[in-house]
């Protein structure tokens, strides 16, 4: 079976929704990943009408609307550690709304990164974690509701320090016990973190685990464009039947979104085709 190949939205953000479907199929992309801000300033808000003009537009134009990631960027404010209990309260509110939004946009998964809002607050570090574990506990309850997973998204160590590895993501998974909660593996933040991707995905794709990927050079361009070999990593996708799906996040643009975006596609269609033809 081959393996989804989906686009994070926020790369093309400076098109239209229509556009952005529009060149996401073009030029050989199967689905869209939304980054929410990019649907509007309080995306949790978007009331009936809007969702399905935005399901129909997707559909109209051939795309998929695959899953939800950089949750939390919009509303300003957001944070699943957070000591404010009304912040606390707040943000589990939107991810509720959120999740159910993936659902009504026809997604299937949520990933979770969004660094800025699980920063470990100096001298209340252990409190920070219990708050976020809580965050994730709600999730993993609306997730379940709504038939779609949440992924929790290890970060690089440089971004936040609730969650760098698959290890710590598993550990929350196994305190909540839920079978819509599971991880994910970003290519930026695995190496960055001195980690083998293709070693780490070998290690736990066979237990089930791991259920998603964002491609990402270390240097924070596209695939193809850095000194990460994603050849490896698509040999052992291939070798274990991944059937989640790869996301392609870069987060620097070189020249633009759209050249990025078209030069990964065909970067990773192409090593995929070479190894098709054995």
């Amino acid at each position: 079976m081959a393996i989804a190949i989906n686009l994070c939205s926020e790369v093309v953000r400076e098109l239209d929704f229509r556009s952005q479907c529009r060149f996401a199929r073009a030029v050989g992309y199967d689905g869209l990943e939304v980054a929410p801000f990019t649907l509007g300033n309080a995306p949790h808000e978007l009331g009936p009408t809007t969702i399905r003009e935005f399901r129909s537009i997707a559909d109209g134009e051939g795309m998929t609307i695959a899953g939800l990631h950089w949750l939390l960027a919009s509303p300003d404010g957001l944070s699943i550690t957070s000591a404010d209990e009304a912040i606390h309260r707040k943000t589990v509110e939107v991810g509720r709304r959120l999740v159910a939004l993936c659902a009504e946009l026809g997604g299937s998964y949520l990933v979770h990164g969004s660094p800025a809002q699980r920063q470990l607050e100096p001298a209340r570090e252990a409190e920070g974690r219990q708050q976020g574990i809580a965050y994730f506990t709600a999730m993993a309850d609306a997730a379940e509701t709504a038939g779609v997973t949440y992924f929790i998204e290890p970060l690089a160590r440089t971004d936040t320090a609730f969650v760098n590895t698959v290890d710590e993501a598993a550990e929350v998974m196994t305190a909540i016990g839920s079978p819509a909660l599971g991880t994910m593996i970003d290519c930026y933040a695995a190496a960055s973190n001195g980690e083998d991707v293709a070693a780490l995905l070998r290690r736990w794709l066979p237990q089930e685990t791991v259920g998603h990927v964002h491609f990402n050079d270390p240097n924070r361009r596209g695939p193809g464009e850095g000194e990460l070999a994603f050849g490896p990593i698509i040999d052992v996708l291939q070798e274990f039947g991944y059937r989640g799906a790869i996301g392609i996040e870069p987060f620097v643009y070189e020249p633009d979104g759209l050249a990025c975006a078209a030069r990964a596609i065909g970067y990773v269609r192409g090593l995929m085709e070479i190894r098709q033809r054995g």
